[in-house]
């Protein structure tokens, strides 16, 4: 009984978390996350302020908590493209595909990130700027598994993939403004996202490290 119990109040603690997470992240898409107040969360997420401050002591605490939360995201977009037979056949139209899927699938988080990667306050950047760091790191896993580039010095082959995260971040940018009901949009997003994504690839051949 006293599993049962202790197992419950876990449960229950874990749902008021992510209501704050939750709570937060749809205020900081009216108001901006920085003209936040932990009291405006708390309210918003149905709970009176002392018992946000059992989950998180500051507002900083929460925008790290969602800086951490929206890159899972993106991890498992990574994890997901490298279960897919078919994207190294084509990599760059694999590439498109997921980008624009995981980005309107999760327009929230990706706003978020867009938001206060800029503006945001210095811890919330600055976690931001490590999260794409590690992203880029992980990616480069990736990439070193293709035709041309085994090669490569790890530096290089990192460099490379910094070229297609900073491609797929202003293109994730566009999809996150882009307005509902639009394919024309969206399909040009893609087109634009392959194109410049071919012309990184057609660098790898000739590279040398």
């Amino acid at each position: 009984m006293a599993v049962t119990s202790s197992s419950t109040r876990q449960e229950q603690k874990e749902r008021t978390r992510q209501a704050i997470l939750d709570a937060a992240l749809q205020l900081s898409g009216k108001v901006g996350f920085a003209q936040l107040s932990l009291r405006q969360v708390a309210r918003e997420a149905g709970i009176v302020p002392t018992a946000l401050y059992r989950h998180f002591g500051s507002l900083d605490d929460v925008g790290l908590a969602l800086v951490e939360e929206s890159f899972e995201t993106l991890r498992a977009m990574i994890r997901d493209a490298q279960r897919d037979p078919d994207t190294f056949a084509d990599i760059i139209e694999s590439s498109a595909e997921i980008l624009v899927r995981v980005v309107k699938a999760n327009r929230s988080h990706f706003g978020f990130v867009a938001r206060e990667r800029t503006s945001g306050s210095d811890p919330v950047r600055q976690a931001i700027q490590r999260e794409l760091e590690l992203f880029i790191s992980e990616l480069a896993l990736v990439l070193a598994r293709l035709p041309h580039i085994g090669t490569w010095s790890s530096e290089d082959v990192t460099m490379a993939s910094g070229l297609f995260i900073r491609n797929m971040v202003y293109r994730a940018e566009q999809v996150v403004q882009m307005p509902d009901g639009r394919p024309d949009l969206e399909e040009d997003i893609k087109r634009k996202a392959r194109r410049e994504m071919r012309l990184i690839v057609l660098g790898f051949e000739k590279w040398q490290s």
